[in-house]
């Protein structure tokens, strides 16, 4: 177990005397969090202090048709604590159309926004005025942020910039942080400087090897030396893993170690206290560093193939009271727990699956970077824990019980926040705080540790829940459009396999329709199984029923559909005329290695009619 007091000795860092007690803040201008007050945005962007941004891809979004696309992200962020979201913007044709949207649902949402202009599009040798033009554009838009009274802009890269020009083309003494790099550019035209690197590396934007280890805690104290107390933007980030295939031009097969990284990241910025933070990112799935909701509206630039069903909002639930608390210049973030959670995260395999094996090619090389699906386990992998982490925010001491397959352990958990760890398991994840003898949070995970490639593919992203359970946050529409391009395996379908937590049993209607089957109908008659009859009947969608594994949702949702619905793994959530199965190729399923018997009528089943999930499924 990892204290608050353990992360700070393991990270190095003295405790700091608690900030002095805030006064003269006025209910107006203050958000209430438990008994505290919280400075409100116009005091800290004043001072130009204590600001919280987070880093939004654009590039993403170009399918969104109004600016209430954005409302859910405004809304979701500002309830967090968020200050601004740094829009990353590239060239494409529609990005004046999102960033017209982007500053009118701000607006309307009390949210503020300024322009993260990404240089891997803009050119820094030639296009200082174009730049500058386009921070003219939105300059006076209520949305816009200002620090210091003056029209906040930053950027992903940019080293060489002419900020001088950039400044004359935009009329108006720009606040610049750009992601100028120490050593590359000079510090004398930029207000500040945003680092990027929110995750420790090889100092090559790789993941560190022995005697190659540069720290974020390094990379703070790089830019705060070069910056001579100019504004240093510092980073947190949760987490970082890519395995892009050939839709990218260029190698994206790595990942960073992750970890708790996020927790002892917090922990930092609440002991160092830098002027202002940018969460990396809100959406950057590609990245797998997001913070927001899947079902955020998007497209799929490949990304689906590691981010479905592997939702991220307990990383945001997890960073509000830091936020609470960083803003106001506090280090006990216990302030600032409003509601008692645990957030958990873990990855979905364990390190030593060997998904290779899913391609047929022979001689390929294990480990490498050339982008392509099937050849290899990302680089860094070795940088990863086959743990999980488990982070409870309680308002008094409890006891937290975690099990993780075969292994479980006890703890006990302090006032406040706290971190744990245990040793990931094949099977189910399940969590249990207990206080005075009472349950207070209890929950099984939605999503197993498998030794199954899903989608015959490397997922190094991790599977982030929370207790009590959070909405159901799919992906869906244009997030799920790539999702089966380049795979190998015609086991993955893109859609959601995950259950809703918790599940909305329905009730079925008094008078069953007069084209329903009759009392126990077995399922259609293309089945070639011996699966138990359908329960209850007139069943036309489920989803895996309360209790059980989030591995028999997809296999629920296929099945009763077609009225087929066990009880037992499933649970009926809506009635009517059932569908008509495919027809499949005849070949009958049976549960994967180490699955129970209550997989094999809802396998049997599935599979014969072409949906046999690997994750729980076979063919015999």
């Amino acid at each position: 177990m990892l204290s608050i007091a353990g992360t700070l000795r393991q990270l190095g860092l003295s405790a700091l005397a608690a900030a002095a007690a805030l006064s003269s803040l006025s209910s107006a201008a203050a958000v209430s969090t438990s008994n505290i007050q919280v400075r409100s945005l116009e005091e800290r962007a004043a001072a130009g202090n204590r600001l919280v941004f987070c880093h939004f891809m654009i590039g993403i979004v170009g399918d969104r048709g109004s600016a209430s696309d954005y409302d859910g992200d405004m809304q979701r962020a500002k309830a967090a604590g968020i200050d601004a979201f740094a829009l990353n913007i590239g060239t494409d044709d529609y990005t004046v159309t999102q960033l017209n949207y982007a500053y009118q649902s701000a607006a309307n949402n009390g949210m503020k926004v300024f322009i993260s202009f990404d240089f891997n599009w803009y050119h820094p040798g030639s296009d200082a005025t174009r730049v500058g033009q386009l921070i003219a554009q939105y300059a006076n838009q209520p949305a816009q942020l200002q620090v210091n009274g003056r029209v906040f802009a930053s950027s992903f890269a940019g080293d060489g910039l002419d900020v001088n020009a950039m400044r004359s083309a935009a009329g108006t003494n720009v606040y610049f942080v750009p992601n100028f790099h120490p050593g590359q550019s000079s510090n004398a035209n930029i207000d500040g400087a945003l680092n990027w690197m929110g995750w420790d590396s090889n100092g090559n934007n790789k993941a560190p090897t022995p005697g190659a280890n540069v720290t974020v805690a390094q990379g703070d104290a790089s830019y705060q030396s070069w910056l001579g107390g100019k504004t240093y933007l510092a980073p947190v980030s949760p987490w970082f893993s890519t395995h892009y295939g050939p839709e990218v031009s260029y190698s994206k097969n790595f990942v960073f170690p992750g970890g708790a990284l996020l927790f002892n990241r917090w922990q930092q910025v609440l002991q160092q206290g830098f002027p202002m933070v940018e969460i990396i990112t809100w959406n950057d799935y590609g990245e797998s560093h997001y913070v927001g909701p899947l079902s955020s509206k998007h497209g799929d630039d490949g990304n689906s193939k590691w981010t479905n069903d592997m939702p991220h909002d307990g990383f945001l639930d997890l960073s509000t009271p830091f936020i609470a608390a960083y803003k106001n210049g506090d280090t006990n973030v216990a302030n600032y727990i409003q509601t008692e959670k645990v957030v958990y995260w873990y990855r979905r395999n364990l390190k030593t699956l060997n998904c290779d094996a899913t391609d047929t090619t022979a001689g390929r090389p294990a480990n490498n970077d050339s982008g392509n699906y099937f050849e290899g386990i990302p680089n860094g992998y070795q940088t990863m824990d086959d743990n999980v982490y488990v982070v409870t925010l309680l308002k008094s001491p409890a006891t937290l019980s975690v099990t993780s397959g075969g292994n479980s352990q006890s703890f006990n958990a302090p006032a406040g926040a706290n971190i744990f760890t245990v040793p990931a398991g094949l099977g189910k994840q399940s969590f249990v705080v207990n206080r005075n003898g009472q349950n207070i949070l209890s929950g099984t995970s939605l999503m197993d540790i498998t030794n199954v490639c899903a989608c015959g593919i490397y997922n190094f992203n991790p599977y982030v829940g929370t207790l009590p359970a959070g909405p159901s946050d799919p992906l869906s529409g244009d997030g799920l459009t790539s999702l089966v391009s380049g795979l190998r395996v015609t086991t993955c379908q893109p859609h959601p396999s995950l259950g809703t937590n918790p599940s909305s049993p329905v009730t079925p209607p008094a008078n069953p329709t007069s084209n329903s089957p009759p009392p126990n109908s077995p399922p259609p008659a293309s089945r070639t199984s011996s699966a138990p009859p359908a329960d209850p009947t007139n069943c036309n969608g489920g989803t895996n029923a309360a209790g059980q594994s989030g591995n028999f949702a997809g296999l629920c949702s296929f099945s009763c559909s077609f009225g087929y619905c066990p009880v037992g793994p499933c649970t009926c959530t809506s009635f009517g005329p059932a569908g008509t199965p495919p027809s499949g190729d005849g070949r009958n399923g049976c549960p994967t290695a180490g699955e129970p018997d209550s997989y094999k009528g809802l396998c049997s089943f599935s599979c014969s009619h072409g949906y046999c999930p690997e994750g729980a499924c076979q063919y015999c």
